[in-house]
Formats: structure tokens, C-alpha cells, sequence
């Protein structure tokens, strides 16, 4: 999904509000997750997750291409730690596709013979 699909699904689901506004919306939650990555903060939101930021140190690293010896500045870099909710629901919709594939297969082999 991306932003513009999101921004839709909430204006089907929200007739009192305009698209403009759900796109306002959308886009300060969207900053205001950003800034606060920016000052080093974390953002957790229950249930589906926590953004953090994790430093990646300097190091030496290779040029594929020629295979010499490059260095690699330090870095921050974003990090999503997945909630036990959103983990859980993952986890049920993929049993119910290995069930609904497996039944399917079954169903397919069975009238085959």
C-alpha cells in the first residue's frame, strides 16, 4: 500500500472529512514520526510497532565493482520493531494462506487422479 492508497481507504471509511484534510492528516502523523526519529526520540505505537534509530559505526567496506578497500562514514538509519499484536495478526493471515494453498492442492491433486 502506498501513501495515496492509505489516504484513500480513509476517505472511503470517513465521508465527514474531506480528501484534503485526510491528506493533512496523514501527512503530520507522517512528519511528526519523522521529526521526532530526527531528534533521536522513539515512537511507539501500541500494538503495531516502534520506530527507533540505530547508528551504524564506520567501517571499511568493499567497491564491488573493483574489490578495493572503501570507507564507510558512520550513519543513523531507521528502525521498525514489529508489536505483539500486528506480529500476531501477520502470523494468523499467513496459517490461513498455507491452509487455503494446501487445500487447494489437495482439491487439485485429488481430481487429477
Amino acid at each position: 500500500m502506498i501513501k495515496s492508497e492509505l489516504i484513500n481507504r480513509l476517505a472511503d471509511g470517513n465521508q465527514h472529512l474531506t480528501q484534503r484534510d485526510i491528506e493533512r492528516i496523514v501527512g503530520t502523523i507522517f512528519d511528526e514520526i519523522a521529526n521526532a526519529l530526527a531528534r533521536g526520540d522513539r515512537v511507539e505505537l501500541r500494538g503495531f510497532g516502534a520506530f527507533s534509530v540505530k547508528c551504524r559505526p564506520a567501517r571499511t567496506g568493499r567497491n564491488p565493482r573493483t574489490g578495493s578497500a572503501v570507507d564507510v562514514a558512520e550513519k543513523y538509519v531507521p528502525f521498525f520493531k514489529t508489536g505483539k499484536e500486528l506480529r500476531q495478526k501477520l502470523n494468523l493471515a499467513a496459517k490461513a494462506q498455507a491452509a487455503a494453498a494446501a487445500q487447494a492442492a489437495a482439491k487439485s491433486s485429488s481430481g487429477e487422479a
